[in-house]
């Protein structure tokens, strides 16, 4: 089944679709966040993807017990997760430019929502599509206001089980979503790349018949590239710029450079997997000469019989097959030959 996020197909036999996730690489500064809108633009992106919240849409200004960040934790520098949200989200003040400037580069902008009041605030621009973090998979009553908007929906599956999976999918037909593309994840920072998986995309595809494919924590374009070949129709990376400067997710996230690799990398995976097809491509054949096949060792006069001493099989391969040897020991010669003359039948008594 295909996908239309706006006027992009996605699904079956088309190109990859590739999100450049913004998250909070922004730093906090609005010209950063244009920036990375055009530098994505500018690698190719189909797609550029913010994360929507407030703070105190997401969680508690509590620093105790659960709400306190382990030390273990990729972001123990911040007491606690409002801290690290408030450091890290988008301010919604900055959306009508950053719109403006999506449509202005001719990319789809889009975003991650995270309660219904994300959902209310991305309808006022007209968005095409819809992504659930795998945290909000579990969140029915988010699902369902998605799922009313008729857009396409993208969930991530991180910290779901196969039957958080089914009950989000449940949910979002139920109420009108049947365009669901799912997402393998894996919630690590960075990921290690033994527990990525990447199997499961094809079972995710064959399960809901859907398209599918990763949101990629991992460090470096390897496990994106990977996935790619083995059938993702979707591939989510985080971008960040080339200034050295160490922002909430830089620490997994691609540089533009590394960003637009991926993306030419993507493109080549997607050539090279091709199509089961066991003849001689157009390349191949030019190097036929790279075969072996029979052909004359030694002078010969016409009646001399063929044996061990005048034949071989060598290459180039513009001779007689060698499996055909067996049956040419022992004939004669119907004419004169010399050494390096092609043995083909009409040469054979």
């Amino acid at each position: 089944m295909n996908i239309n996020i706006g006027e992009r197909a996605i699904g079956g036999e088309e190109p990859c679709y590739v999100i450049a996730e913004l998250s909070g690489n922004h730093g906090g500064d609005i010209r950063k966040a244009v920036a990375l809108l055009k530098a994505a633009a500018d690698a190719g992106a189909d797609a550029i993807k913010l994360q929507v919240y407030r703070p105190d849409t997401i969680t508690l200004n509590v620093d105790h017990g659960d709400f306190a960040i382990p030390m273990d934790n990729a972001w123990a520098a911040y007491k606690n997760l409002y801290e690290l949200y408030e450091y890290a989200h988008t301010p919604w003040e900055w959306l009508p430019e950053l719109f403006a400037e999506a449509a202005k580069l001719g990319v789809e902008l889009f975003g991650s929502v995270f309660d219904e009041t994300s959902v209310d605030e991305l309808e006022k621009f007209a968005v095409k599509a819809y992504k659930i973090a795998s945290p909000e998979i579990v969140d029915l009553a988010l699902l369902e206001k998605v799922a009313k908007t008729g857009k396409p929906v993208i969930v991530s599956t991180g910290l779901a089980s196969l039957e958080d999976i089914c009950r989000s999918v449940t949910c979002l037909k139920q109420h009108g979503c049947e365009q669901i593309i799912l997402l393998k994840c894996t919630t690590a920072y960075p990921t290690p790349p033994a527990e990525v998986n990447l199997k499961t995309i094809q079972h995710l595809k064959d399960t809901f018949q859907c398209p599918a494919g990763l949101s990629d924590h991992t460090v470096g374009i390897g496990v994106s590239i990977a996935a790619v070949a083995l059938g993702a129709n979707v591939i989510e990376k985080h971008i960040k710029l080339d200034d050295g400067e160490e922002t909430v997710d830089s620490f997994f996230s691609l540089t533009v450079a590394e960003f637009q690799t991926m993306l030419a990398e993507i493109r080549r995976a997607e050539l090279a997997v091709g199509k089961v097809d066991y003849s001689l491509t157009p390349g191949a054949n030019k190097n036929r000469n790279g075969r072996r096949s029979l052909y004359i060792s030694a002078p010969m006069q016409q009646g001399d019989i063929f044996t061990e001493l005048n034949v071989k099989s060598v290459r180039p391969g513009f001779g007689l097959d060698p499996q055909y040897k067996s049956l040419i020991l022992g004939r004669k010669a119907g004419k004169d030959l010399i050494a390096g003359d092609r043995l083909s039948w009409d040469v054979i008594q």
